[in-house]
């Protein structure tokens, strides 16, 4: 699917700008703590012109045999801010508020259609599974959001958790 950059795309947002839409597709998921699962996702990045992306994201697990819905799973939301650093390189923040209690705050690169983050800090309620850290990685690859999550929570080393590829929808 073609994808045209937004005549008002704050500039500082060109590395990542691939990302903008809204995105859906299945993942997987597995943990030492808990049993392997299957899940579908939608990711929507929007933005007004202003230097940030407003990103939400909702999942559901499914059925590995159907692909019908078990349950729900998953909600966040933040903002992704960009500062360009060089032609298409840009240092990154994501600030992320999910519905399970956490904030994150991530920093990291984006360059060549790849976004690559670390935490740099973690809040949580009381009522929240303690998470001490994660690393998110998103690529365009052959036109398809890949993502990938390792995470570092209940007593865990930081160990791949999430993994997906999704689709841009159309229109």
């Amino acid at each position: 699917m073609v994808f045209e950059l937004p005549s008002d795309l704050h500039p500082d947002m060109g590395p990542v700008a691939w990302m903008l839409g809204t995105w859906r597709g299945n993942g997987h998921g597995d943990f030492p703590t808990i049993e392997g699962f299957q899940f579908g996702q939608e990711l929507i990045f929007t933005h007004d012109g202003r230097p940030f992306f407003h990103y939400m994201a909702r999942s559901w697990i499914i059925d590995p045999e159907t692909g019908e819905e078990v349950r729900k799973a998953a909600i966040e939301t933040g903002f992704l801010r960009c500062k360009q650093t060089g032609m298409g390189v840009g240092k990154v923040e994501l600030v992320l508020a999910h519905n399970t209690g956490l904030v994150e705050i991530y920093v990291g690169n984006a360059e060549g259609g790849k976004l690559e983050i670390v935490t740099d800090a973690v809040g949580a309620t009381e009522t929240a599974k303690p998470v001490q850290g994660g690393k998110r990685l998103y690529g365009n690859v052959e036109g398809d959001l890949l993502y990938a999550y390792d995470m570092a929570a209940m007593d865990q080393p930081l160990t791949p958790h999430l993994w997906a590829r999704l689709q841009r929808a159309k229109g």
